[in-house]
């Protein structure tokens, strides 16, 4: 046996820690977005009830080890060479494909990325293996790979997606009837019984889930989960019973009974997770290390066949394995960033916060569905009593009874914790190998529809967004089986060389996208926390900063039009489009940010609205001069004509000394030049109108060229609109000066009163 192996078997082990942190930064979505989306509770006392789900879980682990043993391959057909060749191209995959997946922000399965990693690995290894031997024929791959299991996992993923989002959308109607958004009184009456049924339910699915693989080594336990199995109504009945009366005495008590069911999913589906899917982290690793001390034992022959992969796993051998697996899952959670990433694009497709800028954009397949969706619900509205109709309309009137700012409130998240925990608990019953991920991503998403968080502002954007999410999860599957075919032919043919350029690949992929985050980004994250702590300050600043850009950008582009510089237009462009950009982010985003800041305030609400349409404007007026600009010489026309360069650098002077002036009032709230300011501007706009006029009587003429004839006139209609913005601009800040002055007279002279 050579030292390349021993060096396998390392990577296997780093790889099974990378897989361990990109897959729980991955999955952490699952079991933390229902408590983090209604702010149950604090995000440090989530974290604490996740970790403690994820230390049973990997305690209680069901023995899905074999999956990775001998789920895709039938491993007793290949030699140890060729399966350590396998198993690190699985790992390589896995984490490339995931973190690809993770820093995109999108949810995606690990279960399905190692189904299809083992199995796309598999066909190369078996392909290579019956390439290098003459007797072998190629129809014979079918007896080297377990389709089987495959085409199990597939079916039941399909079935999942459909069947989750039917029924989170079914549950959380009938429970917003029942209780409207109003749900206190209601809740006083039914709570204890409805979040009874619920806890039941999340306590059955932590026990079939979490039990059921302890079962097998405890026979005390073997026995209670055997007795569920066979009375599985009286059970049910009971533990209803029972945690109706514990929460109808906690509820006396004035305990919240609804976060009690939220805490109590969370620990549930983070036991199912680290129970269930910690062998798509570890899983190939520790039977990637059982082949090389069973190879050792035997002699160290590579050409050894792995006839012990076949057998079921001991667990009880690996243990050590599995507990520092839950050590570092649980400190992937408190520390991994990313999971807030992926946890975000579930949220932004749930929030009820519709009006403002989307995460994802519309398709034709998203307003044909949207556009079905209303001609359905008019229908509906024609047959449906009109009692019946205000009935219901009433019962989902929107109201933040809980004032926390959550996308959703506690009666949402209960739901989705509760229907996703069923649905897995069924699922596995029927051993239908239902994948966690899609289960509890539907279930949001159905809910989220059911409880008219998606209006017609933002349906068609949401719809595309989830079917973004779910495309992907299908794109794992191809992407993970081509990926690790790839890198199995590779590994076979290259060896020693191609495993060490492999290697450099992931280490480099590895740390640039956990450890060396882009700088632009962060600016970004910044930028939005100084807007909500200052407002007026960070408005000015804004203001400024605008108007010194589109002065600078201004001047720099009538200069390259006069030089027909084709470099620096472009560049000019770029940098109008992205501050237009910006400034359109802010205004889709006011609704949110007057919410959670100034919204009480209605003199600087109103305030910030003016400012950020006016800079809107604005901007967008210097992107229409900038643009058509670049275009006309990027499309090698006529330049402009001594007479039009001369008129646009009298009106560039014109701008520069309005702007300066303006820049100086805004910094200085000193607007005793806006008079002169004034002036200045109506001189400026009677040169424009002469200079239009002039440029007219040109092109009838014959004496001007038509396409730089347009251009010239576009120019100065858009630099008119820049200049009309900025005086609203400065009106609007002097405004907002007078009216906070009064405020302060006022409330000076109650003091002295």
């Amino acid at each position: 046996m050579g030292e390349i192996y021993y060096v396998m078997v390392a990577i296997l082990a780093l790889l099974a820690v990378s897989g361990l942190y990109v897959g729980v930064t991955n999955d952490a979505v699952n079991f933390l977005n229902s408590a983090i989306g209604s702010k149950a509770a604090k995000f440090r006392t989530v974290l604490i009830v996740a970790s403690v789900g994820i230390l049973v879980g990997v305690l209680t682990s069901s023995g899905m080890m074999d999956v990775a043993r001998h789920g895709m391959f039938h491993p007793e057909l290949f030699t140890f060479r060729e399966v350590m060749m396998l198993y690190v191209g699985v790992m390589f995959a896995n984490v490339i494909l995931l973190d690809l997946y993770n820093s995109l922000g999108l949810p995606t399965s690990t279960t399905v990325s190692l189904i299809f990693c083992l199995l796309g690995s598999a066909v190369a290894v078996a392909l290579y293996k019956i390439g290098a031997d003459p007797n072998i024929s190629y129809l014979e791959l079918g007896s080297y790979i377990n389709t089987t299991k495959a085409m199990g996992v597939v079916s039941g993923i399909l079935l999942s997606v459909i069947l989750a989002f039917v029924s989170g959308t079914f549950v959380m109607w009938i429970s917003r009837l029942l209780f409207s958004f109003r749900y206190v009184t209601m809740l006083r009456r039914l709570g204890s019984v409805w979040c009874g049924m619920s806890l039941t339910s999340i306590l059955y699915f932590a026990v079939f889930k979490g039990l059921k693989g302890l079962a097998a080594r405890v026979e005390s336990v073997k026995a209670f989960v055997t007795w569920v199995d066979d009375n599985l109504i009286v059970a049910l009945l009971i533990t209803w019973v029972v945690c109706s009366l514990v929460l109808f005495f906690l509820q006396l008590f004035r305990v919240n009974i609804l976060r009690v069911n939220i805490l109590a999913g969370t620990f549930a589906l983070a036991l199912a997770f680290a129970g269930n899917d910690l062998v798509n982290f570890i899983g190939v690793p520790i039977a990637g290390l059982e082949a090389f001390t069973t190879t050792k034992a035997a002699g160290g022959d590579v050409g050894l066949a792995m006839a012990k992969l076949a057998e079921p796993a001991e667990g009880g051998n690996n243990i050590m394995f599995i507990i520092l697996a839950g050590v570092i899952m649980v400190a992937t959670l408190w520390t991994s960033r990313k999971a807030m990433n992926v946890s975000k694009t579930e949220l932004s497709l749930s929030s009820a916060d519709g009006g403002g800028e989307q995460q994802f954009s519309s398709s034709v397949f998203s307003r044909a569905v949207v556009r079905a969706a209303v001609n359905t619900s008019r229908f509906l509205d024609r047959i449906i009593p009109e009692k019946t109709k205000n009935f219901i309309e009433k019962r989902f009137e929107y109201a933040d009874i809980e004032h926390s700012g959550a996308p959703y409130d506690m009666i949402r998240s209960t739901v989705n914790l509760t229907t996703a925990s069923l649905l897995i608990a069924i699922g596995t019953s029927l051993k239908l190998p239902l994948s966690t991920t899609y289960v509890c991503f539907m279930v949001a998403m159905g809910s989220s529809l059911a409880d008219k968080a998606w209006g017609r502002e933002s349906a068609v954007y949401r719809i595309t967004g989830v079917f973004t999410v779910v495309m992907g999860w299908f794109v794992t599957g191809f992407g993970g089986f081509i990926i690790a075919f790839i890198l199995g032919l590779l590994l076979m043919w290259g060896e020693v060389w191609a495993f060490g350029a492999i290697t450099l690949l992931c280490v480099y992929m590895f740390i640039h996208s956990n450890f060396m985050p882009k700088k632009k980004k962060e600016e970004n994250k910044k930028s939005d926390v100084e807007v909500h702590e200052d407002l007026v300050g960070n408005t000015m600043t804004a203001v400024s900063e605008t108007i010194k850009a589109s002065t600078r950008i201004y001047n720099r582009t009538i200069v390259a039009l006069m030089t027909e510089n084709r470099k620096a237009l472009k560049e000019l462009t770029a940098e109008a489009e992205a501050m237009y950009e910006e400034n359109r982010h802010l205004k889709y985003s006011i609704a949110s940010t007057l919410r959670t800041t100034y919204g009480s305030d209605l003199n600087l609400s109103l305030y910030y609205v003016q400012i950020l349409d006016y800079l809107n404007e604005m901007t967008k007026s210097l992107v229409h001069i900038t643009r058509p600009s670049y275009r006309h010489i990027d499309n090698n026309h006529t330049g402009l004509s001594p007479i039009q360069s001369d008129d646009l650098m009298s009106i560039n002077a014109d701008v520069n000394e309005i702007y300066s002036r303006i820049i100086y009032m805004f910094t200085s709230n000193d607007f005793s030049t806006i008079d002169e300011v004034l002036i200045m501007r109506d001189k400026l706009f009677e040169r424009l109108a002469e200079s239009t006029k002039e440029e007219l009587a040109r092109i009838t003429a014959g004496e001007s060229n038509s396409r730089a004839g347009m251009l010239y006139l576009g120019i100065i209609s858009e630099t008119k609109t820049m200049i009309l913005q900025s005086r609203n601009l400065i009106k609007s800040r002097r405004y907002f000066i007078e009216q906070e002055g009064n405020k302060k007279v006022i409330r000076q002279a109650r003091i002295y009163e």
